[in-house]
């Protein structure tokens, strides 16, 4: 296991992005992010990133498990500092930004996957 937290908080306005064509993702942040951002994040508990997330691994949020395609540049420190990245649901194997991880999956995530006490894991 490279990454293991637990959701914590989920910001008001976090589920929006995933439900936003253009957008399709989630944003992840410790649970102590200001409140500015943690109305748009995904909390959770703070972990150590024991290896950098990399294309081929996977990702699992609750039961919903998803491939690693893409890994921006800035995620890896910026999980490890701030338990934050962004996560996008569209695959590729180009990252969007700096601080994303792109995914794909069999299933979508949904707003309902996004629950207090699921586990955020990457292997």
């Amino acid at each position: 296991m490279k990454f293991s937290a637990k959701i914590t908080a989920i910001g008001e306005l976090a589920g929006s992005f995933l439900t936003e064509p253009e957008m399709k993702s989630i944003v992840l942040f410790n649970d102590n992010a200001p409140a500015e951002l943690a109305e748009i994040s995904v909390l959770h508990t703070r972990s150590e990133v024991y290896l950098a997330p990399a294309v081929g691994d996977q990702l699992v949020i609750g039961e919903k498990v998803f491939d690693i395609t893409a890994v921006g540049d800035e995620a890896v420190k910026t999980l490890k500092e701030l338990g934050h990245c962004t996560i996008v649901f569209k695959g590729g194997d180009t990252p969007e930004r700096p601080g994303c991880i792109m995914v794909q999956g069999e299933a979508a995530l949904a707003e309902a996957d996004l629950t207090v006490g699921n586990v955020i894991e990457i292997y």
